[in-house]
């Protein structure tokens, strides 16, 4: 019991005084339109702030001075940081659009025309130009159970088999 009270204060001062820095991407295969679906989620601060070192200019969410041209850089950067290949093709990514919630931005991507994955290479660059210690957990459906990985600065892409 005492150790376990000595590792939770450990791990919260270690939250604390040491953030960490994670996004969480959701790939869904929608066998009736032969898609995927993918929903990506990160965190608002961390990403303002590499959109204002990408751009050289401020970045806001909650009051975009310019919502259109907002949308065009996150586009732009979702895009460029993402890449999936299945069964050995490069999809073509449509970017959808983004959702905050709280703390957080939900971001939408499909693929159309998506044969049944029997791999999937993943490549998930998000923030690590800005943040060494950024992971990048994908989880990639293709029944109820998913298959996971966790993409790091020093290895961005990974393959999952099906």
């Amino acid at each position: 019991m005492f150790h376990n009270y000595v590792l939770s204060v450990f791990l919260l001062f270690q939250f604390i005084f040491h953030p960490f820095y994670i996004s969480l991407t959701e790939i869904k295969y929608n066998p009736k339109e032969k898609s995927l679906e993918i929903s990506q989620k990160i965190f608002r601060d961390d990403l303002e702030s590499a959109l204002a070192e990408q751009y050289k200019s401020k970045i806001n969410f909650l009051s975009p001075g310019n919502k259109a041209e907002l949308e065009k850089k996150v586009k732009n950067y979702i895009l460029q940081n993402n890449d999936i290949y299945i069964n050995g093709e490069k999809l073509t990514l449509n970017y959808l659009g983004y959702e905050l919630e709280d703390e957080a931005i939900w971001f939408y991507l499909e693929a159309p025309k998506v044969p049944v994955p029997k791999t999937a290479d993943i490549k998930s660059s998000i923030l690590h130009k800005d943040f060494d210690s950024q992971q990048n957990v994908i989880n990639f459906y293709l029944g109820k159970n998913p298959k996971s990985l966790i993409l790091l600065k020093e290895k961005d892409r990974g393959v999952i088999r099906f």
